[in-house]
């Protein structure tokens, strides 16, 4: 951090000095449950002393990811740790002690084997304070460490159960940083997304937030799985709880690997499993939605164009988009049908059954990418519009730093909408040329 500026709020998890940043302050790598390897998590003992809260949170193991490499910033500064359970708040530096301000807990992206709340790019500075929201990125465990098991020897769902132990403790703390436990929004992107719309419906989660912002989840991918978890637990077989990382890395390949026999599921083959703790059976997923409707309102919806960010990773179809007759053809033909099969057509499912059932839901279109360049708005172009600013965003290849003063101005508008939702439950922004709605 730049600044040697401490400010410390007294909370039920013990005191806790946060770093002041300017127009921010931050409190960053809060622990919030521990657990060993393959086991539930449980809530963090409260501190013995006063916890200095001025490192971010270390990135669980994953496997590397060149393409995500040549587009984002490094996280090489980030520790790398399996016992990743922390969270980090941003707040206003000069929040009162008497205020209850909206607050926005963000659930990272990556495929369920990808990212840390903690990464630049989920930096949530101007989103604080231009809207005055507190914010709160969770890290939690990923990949075979959190999101593969038998329900026997190893649990499902572990990162599912570690954001449940996330939500409960910014329900017991958010109100010393002057947030409101009442006014809790969840909100995320692609899996991170996934994971919140599953939240809904975990045994436990009622009552730790109020609303949802669903962005880009792959809720086409997440039905039907069974066969797949199955062979991708057989693909790993035994892991020892002091098996190097390495080696749990090498296994999660193997997972990885065998899951990709099953279609497009296999595109991202880690991910929640229905009928282990804390989610309900597939059958009775739709029933469990319905239940919990009126007591959540949703925000749902996905770019037009999602499908294009995964082109340039097969090498045939990479060298086709170079050709500007193959490329509208590749957009009409394959692009915008999976955007639509992936995400489009569950998010539009999932907002009518839960208006049907009595909650309100307006769904969004999200329809240029972030950058200036007239195209459609592939996966994670919500991103810079949102969080990250131009520190994290402006030079790399998904946002030439040309461009950065059209998302610095589409971003304020949509960062505008977010924390009005975040408030009201409720969108009231005319459609333009980034965004258009349904509200129903």
């Amino acid at each position: 951090m730049r600044s040697t500026d401490t400010r410390s709020f007294d909370t039920p998890a013990g005191t806790i000095e946060a770093v002041v940043d300017g127009d921010v302050t931050r409190a960053l790598g809060i622990p919030y449950a521990r657990a060993d390897r393959f086991a539930p998590p449980e809530p963090q003992p409260v501190f013995d002393g006063p916890f200095r809260a001025d490192t971010p949170a270390p990135v669980p193991p994953q496997p590397s990811a060149q393409f995500v490499d040549q587009l984002l910033p490094s996280m090489d500064h980030l520790q790398v740790d399996e016992h990743c359970q922390r969270l980090s708040i941003t707040l206003p530096s000069d929040v009162r002690p008497d205020e209850r301000l909206p607050v926005m807990v963000w659930v990272h992206g990556g495929s369920y084997v990808l990212g840390g709340g903690d990464l630049p790019i989920h930096d949530a500075h101007d989103l604080v304070t231009e809207q005055r929201v507190v914010v709160v990125t969770v890290t939690y465990r990923l990949g075979v460490l959190g999101f593969l098991g038998d329900g026997e020897t190893v649990p499902a769902n572990l990162g599912l159960l570690d954001l449940l132990e996330a939500l409960r403790w910014v329900q017991r703390n958010i109100a010393a940083f002057g947030g409101d436990p009442g006014t809790v929004t969840a909100f995320g992107q692609s899996a991170g997304a996934d994971a919140i719309a599953h939240l809904m419906i975990s045994d436990g989660a009622r009552g730790l937030f109020r609303r949802a912002i669903v962005q880009s989840a792959p809720l086409g991918l997440s039905r039907g799985r069974a066969r797949m978890n199955r062979a991708m637990v057989r693909a790993v077989g035994a892991v020892a709880p002091d098996s190097p990382l390495d080696e749990v890395l090498e296994r999660q390949a193997l997972a990885t690997k065998a899951g990709a026999r099953y279609g497009l599921a296999g595109g991202m083959p880690f991910g929640t499993q229905y009928g282990f703790a804390p989610l309900p059976a597939e059958r009775d997923a739709d029933g469990a939605w319905r239940s919990v409707a009126e007591e959540v309102d949703v925000l749902i919806g996905s770019g037009s164009d999602e499908a294009g960010m995964y082109v340039p990773l097969v090498p045939g179809l990479r060298t086709a988009a170079r050709s500007r007759l193959v490329r509208p053809l590749l957009r009409w033909l394959l692009v915008r049908p999976l955007s639509e099969v992936i995400y489009g057509r569950d998010a539009r499912r999932f907002a009518e059954r839960h208006r049907s059932a009595g909650g309100r839901a307006t769904v969004y279109r999200l329809l240029r990418h972030a950058s200036a360049s007239p195209t459609g708005a592939v996966h994670m172009s919500d991103l810079p519009l949102l969080l990250g600013g131009r520190e994290a965003w402006a030079g790399s290849r998904f946002v030439p730093e040309r461009d950065w003063p059209e998302v610095e101005r589409r971003g304020r508008t949509v960062r505008a909408i977010w924390a009005e939702f975040a408030r009201t439950g409720g969108v009231s922004a005319p459609d333009d040329e980034t965004l258009v709605f349904d509200r129903g």
